[in-house]
């Protein structure tokens, strides 16, 4: 299921699709060298999408080498790989047809859901899992028993994995626990393999639900599960910002 495509103001879609930088793009829309679906375009302000054809001088512009990035809200029981010896469902195999090749930023885990992040864009997905990165990655997570004041506070200081202490967890806790399952949400500014598995396993929970909402500022809001959709310009400078150190995340007190 992909939701519907947010258009890009038209600059931006010419950067992605190689033909200049958005400058010379801007430049080239001024001087009234670009056509939008048959219809020279000369306004800064005019945004398309990929279904919008986009000419230079009369001449369609191929988008085979276009940038793209999009953000994906995995499913449960999908695999992070583009192919799976065992036959499962992969979650490329969710994202829509027509797209330019694209590389997972990152992954999920077999059994956990939300944002998952696409990208080709050179250098974009390195930068965003540097370990110095301090990229914020927010989830909601139900465990089984009730967290103690102690337990949240070992969170929040750092707890040892692999030899070396865990960079300190914002915890805070939702609506609908019960006597035997709480309900968390915790945002981590690094990213080890089953990474709150092991530190919720370390203060004796075990993990029965794990959601990624939002990775990078970017929020899953209210994509069904298995949508996909395009970035849009904030987002992407967004990324940008944290892929070079120069962002900090919009909203939600930092958490994206």
């Amino acid at each position: 299921m992909v939701q519907e495509e947010k258009p890009l103001r038209l600059q931006h879609r010419m950067a992605q699709l190689g033909v200049a930088s958005r400058r010379e793009s801007e430049r080239l829309i001024v001087a009234g060298r670009v056509s939008v679906n048959g219809k020279v375009v000369t306004e800064l302000g005019t945004k398309v999408t990929s279904r919008d054809a986009v000419a230079v001088d009369g001449k369609t512009v191929n988008d085979a080498g276009a940038a793209c990035t999009l953000i994906l809200n995995k499913p449960p029981g999908v695999i992070c790989a583009k192919t799976d010896p065992q036959g499962r469902q992969t979650v490329y195999e969710l994202l829509p047809d027509g797209i330019p090749h694209v590389g997972h930023v990152g992954r999920l885990d077999y059994n956990t859901e939300g944002v998952l992040l696409f990208t080709n864009v050179p250098g974009l997905a390195d930068g965003l899992l540097r370990p110095n990165a301090n990229v914020p990655r927010t989830y909601e997570v139900k465990i089984r028993g009730i967290l103690s004041n102690e337990s949240r506070r070992r969170l929040e200081v750092g707890i040892a994995l692999d030899g070396r202490p865990t960079r300190p967890v914002v915890v805070e806790r939702m609506g609908g626990h019960d006597s035997k399952h709480d309900w968390l949400r915790l945002v981590l500014f690094e990213g080890k393999n089953r990474h709150i598995h092991r530190i919720m396993e370390a203060v004796g929970h075990s993990v029965t639900r794990l959601r990624r909402v939002s990775f990078a500022g970017i929020d899953l809001d209210d994509m069904p599960l298995g949508a996909s959709r395009l970035l849009d310009d904030g987002e992407i400078a967004l990324l940008e910002g944290f892929a070079t150190g120069k962002a900090h995340a919009r909203k939600k007190g930092g958490a994206g």
